[in-house]
């Protein structure tokens, strides 16, 4: 048997990637000081984007199987994957740097959950923490004993079961408490949400179980900002707001995309944008005629949004073998962050030790 380098046989190609910045994205982190974090479950990366020493892009990923919901808290960084959900802490002390980066974040603790489809991810008042269930239809959290706690169901969710009735799947939150989620549709039967993709989709408050908005489109990650509740109207490709009180969704911008992520800082939303896969959950949307009517293609990317015009002012594109992204979280006050998985070696010989507890001994 020979090798392929004597075999006439060209070895195989490194899959392609490549993030490309607008002309203005890496001034924009500067201004701001902030790095982002995202995460494509499609090729289970967690990617830390961020500043170098001559500011220029940095960009650093980890692999994590199915990576998707994401929450960013003090130095604490909360994911979920396949069947786990971590908390990835930051190891470096102010000032300290790593191999140049000045946040290194190590998965420290991980609950199994089971592969339950958690999407999005959020912290309460009292830090503890909640998730979308989307394969049992409702909102949990984590347990040392069980794969987890249910916490509440909207109310036309009759059972707990592992069938995902209505596809739940951002979660808001406010005044630290679970505020709003997002259904694609008001259904009660094992996956009834998918014959209600096109304008089917709801939000829901949390304390009273009342929908409050509907008509919508496969909607994603509701947040609130500034006493205002965002959310992304992804079967169309639009950002906008919703109005409590009536219900009414104020579109600010269209995307040409399929929308899952969304952060804020300052006067900016953050957006992730992504190609629509061959499939029949995602064919079909009117998505499809707005990127029509425009002359133009679906794209994976970051976006950044101006609030205050509504205009895509900067983007990150991403070229290659990533098509999809879920969720997007800024990090603030940091500049150039890195993080370690479990591919490599190197998170066995990251120790950190805390402050010791062993009483003062003379020798």
């Amino acid at each position: 048997m020979t090798d392929g380098a004597n075999s006439g046989i060209a070895p195989a190609a490194e899959p392609r990637l490549e993030l490309i910045p607008s002309r203005q994205f890496t001034a924009w982190l500067a201004e701001h000081r902030v790095s982002l974090a995202f995460t494509t479950y499609q090729t289970g990366k967690l990617f830390l984007v961020g500043l170098d020493a001559l500011g220029r892009l940095s960009v650093f990923e980890r692999t994590f199987n199915r990576s998707m919901g994401l929450c960013a808290s003090g130095n604490s960084l909360w994911m979920s994957t396949l069947y786990q959900l971590w908390r990835l802490e930051n190891v470096c002390e102010p000032g300290e740097h790593h191999n140049g980066h000045d946040r290194l974040y190590v998965p420290m603790l991980g609950y199994t959950t089971g592969d339950v489809d958690i999407h999005d991810v959020a912290l309460d008042g009292d830090s503890s923490v909640w998730f979308v269930n989307t394969l049992f239809s409702c909102l949990a959290s984590p347990s040392e004993q069980y794969s987890f706690i249910p916490r509440w169901r909207p109310p036309f969710i009759s059972k707990l079961a592992a069938e995902d009735r209505c596809h739940l799947n951002g979660l808001a939150m406010s005044s630290g408490r679970p505020a709003y989620v997002t259904a694609v549709a008001e259904t009660d039967a094992a996956e009834g949400w998918r014959d209600q993709r096109h304008g089917g989709g709801i939000v829901i408050e949390v304390a009273t179980g009342r929908t409050i908005a509907g008509d919508l489109s496969m909607p994603h990650s509701p947040r609130v900002y500034r006493d205002q509740l965002w959310l992304l109207d992804s079967g169309r490709g639009y950002l906008g707001r919703i109005n409590p009180a009536s219900g009414e969704f104020t579109r600010l911008t269209f995307c040409p995309g399929y929308l899952r992520g969304l952060a804020f800082v300052g006067d900016f939303a953050v957006v992730g944008m992504s190609k629509p896969r061959e499939s029949q959950t995602l064919a079909g949307l009117e998505l499809d005629d707005e990127l029509a009517k425009r002359n133009t293609q679906a794209r994976c990317a970051l976006a950044v949004i101006d609030l205050r015009t509504g205009d895509l002012v900067h983007e990150l594109r991403i070229e290659g073998i990533v098509m999809e992204l879920y969720d997007v979280v800024v990090l603030g006050g940091v500049l150039r962050p890195m993080a370690l998985g479990f591919k490599t070696d190197e998170i066995r010989r990251t120790i950190r030790v805390g402050t010791s507890a062993l009483p003062d001994q003379k020798g």
